[in-house]
């Protein structure tokens, strides 16, 4: 059977399994032109991406994905721009949580509504800082409000942790998807927020499945690399990698990722993304997209089909890791810790 290349997300509501990462064009990865990055998106929806991430704290991004909006419209009418979805965040300041008021958020949504050139957005995904600041529900619920006025369609929260998932669950927040970090190398996920999603209908959209960068063939064979890196990316996810248990086993599993793609004919990114997409509750996973150059890989995610040979072949590997160990984002909260003190919490320009 050939895997599906969309999934229902809610009645009526599909997504490409592969969804287009936006961050990369926020400028942190290099200068982007914006006539070829608008031509990239059209490149990726026609080619069956046609779901694309980004958010309020991504500096210019949303602007940008408004224009692709618009060319798109241009060239094949309105009609077809109703099968693209564009997926944005809600991540207020870090310094505004204590004072954050329903003006904020209204503004911050219409924010949004204005830079991607909509009526409604697809899909808001809820993120708070700190959970020692109390109000993150009661922002939820501001978010809930302007859904029933019909400024968004479907809700959904990032890195939120599963007790306080489950928080805005049962203050009948009705999450479509929890978008979080999860790869062959950082499984929190599994310990605890999975199950919470499955028993409430939400399903995950996965970033950080090839960990930077990371899970490719470029590492494979490679002495462990010394800081600085070129960028915080990479800066992060080396951390992951020793906890996950250090450099040995990290090219142990790139050994054995490499031999799993030779039998298919693919590269190692390409089957560490399939791994995830393959695990329970994973709606999608989301790829770092700057120009087109990795179009037909991405695409070939949608299309592997790994073996059960292949994931024992993986599990092998995973099941000698470390860590990390905790909840989803627990580590990157801890502000004085070794993967907080290297996050930005204030990232937005404007904050009403």
């Amino acid at each position: 059977m050939t895997p599906a290349k969309t999934f229902e997300l809610r009645p009526g509501y599909t997504i490409s399994r592969v969804i287009c990462g936006g961050w990369q064009l926020a400028g942190g990865h290099g200068t982007v032109d914006r006539k070829t990055a608008v031509a990239d998106l059209i490149a990726f929806s026609k080619a069956g991406i046609f779901t694309f991430d980004c958010a309020d704290i991504y500096t210019g991004v949303e602007e940008l994905i408004g224009e692709f909006r618009t060319a798109f419209a241009h060239r094949w009418g309105a009609d077809a721009l109703k099968n693209v979805k564009v997926h944005t965040k809600f991540v207020p300041n870090l310094q505004i949580l204590p004072v954050i008021t329903r003006g904020h958020v209204r503004d911050a949504i219409d924010q949004s509504l204005r830079r991607l050139r909509t009526e409604r957005l697809d899909l808001v995904q809820f993120h708070w800082w700190d959970y020692n600041i109390q109000g993150s529900v009661q922002a939820a619920l501001w978010l809930k409000e302007l859904q029933d006025e019909g400024k968004i369609n479907l809700l959904g929260a990032t890195n939120f942790d599963t007790p306080h998932t489950a928080e805005l669950l049962d203050a009948g927040i009705p999450l479509a998807s929890m978008q979080v970090q999860y790869s062959l190398l950082d499984e929190r996920p599994r310990h605890g927020l999975i199950d919470r999603c499955q028993n409430n209908n939400v399903h995950l959209l996965c970033y950080g499945s090839v960990a930077g960068g990371f899970l490719s063939d470029h590492w494979l064979g490679r002495d462990e690399p010394n800081l600085p890196f070129e960028n915080r990316s990479l800066t992060k996810y080396k951390l992951i990698i020793d906890d996950f248990g250090g450099w040995k086993l990290f090219q142990q599993l790139l050994r054995t990722l490499r031999e799993i793609a030779d039998r298919h004919g693919k590269d190692i990114a390409t089957v560490a993304s399939r791994a995830i997409l393959d695990r329970p509750r994973v709606g999608a996973v989301i790829v770092g997209a700057r120009n087109r150059n990795h179009l037909a890989a991405n695409l070939e995610i949608m299309e592997l089909q790994l073996t059960p040979t292949d994931l024992l072949e993986i599990n092998s590997v995973i099941a000698q890791r470390r860590g990390p160990e905790g909840d989803t984002f627990t580590l990157e909260r801890d502000r004085n810790g070794r993967h907080g003190s290297i996050m930005k919490y204030n990232l937005n320009e404007q904050t009403s």
